[in-house]
């Protein structure tokens, strides 16, 4: 049976680099907020070229706090509008919640199933104050009309980078097109540690500065505590096993490509709606290779007879979630279509040529019911 990730064989690509990082952090004696995470946040700012990195706790803390931390700026406030992107993770979303903002939905354009920028003008009102994209399955979601409404709006950009670490569109990387990013580090991500992690980017350095103080309590200076803010740090050992990871990212993200044009050249089966290609292959790292199947249960038992466990990314849209339920009665087709037929195909770096092909074997032998 093929795994749709199998984080053993992920972690065994570099297993001896790994084993002495983490060595070295058990030798060390320090374990949180050390050099390893202070080592870690200069190496990723450098990789994607921007002044600012604070490690955090997870990835939906890295959306949260810096949220809080506009708020704490007096930037933003509670019942302030945050347009995002219908179709994504509930994290986005829940990052706007917490902090008593109110997220305004946008549907995806139906190709790329990223946030449609056409739409985007028609909902800002006199309340909203940011736009979040969200670089979903690995995609960049960013355009230059959504940077343009942002600076016309004077509209604060969020990327939510939790899939796409080390995307890049027009020479720069996600993560560094917006006034901030969060990115998350789940054992599953393309840069991925060996627990939860996350971080926050920017170029502003205020902003930076109160994100770093939120992530310990609101705390700058050893009991003085600022704000109230929360136990969010990410530990030496996350830090360390980054590192090692952060290395090998880029030729990680080349073998995802290669296996994404694999499919895209061989997949044949008029019952599956493959991803469209982008127009520049650097600007999708492949987090995730999302099919569309009108008939998903019949299609995923078939590939697991087939020897090839599949996955949803994801079986419930957000506002169908009941944690939204002031979102009930919203229509939203295009999200709600991608929701009810999406299967992501196994597509790791851990994956084997044999495995590949095993698996556009199976998916091409799919027959509708």
């Amino acid at each position: 049976m093929i795994e749709y990730v199998s984080l053993a064989k992920r972690m065994q690509m570099h297993s001896e680099d790994i084993k002495t990082a983490v060595e070295r952090v058990v030798n060390s004696g320090w374990y949180l907020l050390g050099q390893e995470l202070d080592a870690f946040e200069k190496e990723y700012a450098q990789f994607l070229d921007t002044p600012y990195c604070i490690g955090v706790g997870n990835g939906l803390d890295s959306l949260t706090l810096i949220y809080r931390a506009y708020i704490e700026m007096g930037i933003m406030a509670p019942g302030d509008e945050v347009i995002v992107p219908a179709n994504t993770y509930i994290a986005s979303i829940l990052a706007v919640t917490e902090n008593g903002l109110v997220p305004v939905p946008i549907e995806p354009r139906a190709d790329t199933m990223q946030i449609d920028g056409s739409l985007i003008e028609r909902h800002i009102t006199d309340k909203t104050r940011s736009v979040m994209i969200v670089h979903l399955y690995g995609r960049c979601a960013y355009t230059d009309e959504i940077g343009a409404i942002c600076s016309d709006h004077n509209l604060l950009l969020v990327e939510d980078n939790a899939q796409a670490h080390g995307c890049s569109f027009k020479g720069r990387f996600t993560g560094t097109f917006g006034d901030a990013a969060g990115h998350s580090f789940y054992p599953t991500k393309n840069l991925g540690a060996m627990g939860d992690a996350g971080a926050v980017t920017t170029k502003d350095k205020a902003l930076a500065d109160m994100v770093r103080s939120l992530r310990n309590y609101g705390s700058g200076h050893k009991y003085v505590f600022d704000y109230k803010g929360r136990n969010s740090r990410m530990d030496e050992i996350q830090a360390a096993v980054l590192r090692v990871k952060l290395a090998h990212l880029q030729e990680d993200n080349a073998r995802r490509q290669a296996i994404a044009q694999y499919y895209i050249e061989n997949i044949r089966n008029d019952a599956v709606t493959l991803p469209a290609a982008p127009s520049r292959p650097e600007e999708n790292v492949w987090h995730v290779f999302p099919v569309l199947c009108e008939d998903r249960d019949a299609f995923m038992r078939h590939l697991a007879k087939m020897g090839v466990m599949t996955q949803i990314h994801y079986p419930i849209a957000p506002h169908k979630q009941k944690c939204m339920g002031e979102w009930s009665g919203l229509a939203l087709p295009i999200t709600e279509r991608i929701h009810d037929t999406v299967v992501s195909l196994p597509n790791g770096p851990e994956l084997s040529d044999s495995e590949m092909k095993q698996i556009v074997k199976a998916v091409n032998s799919f027959q509708k019911g």
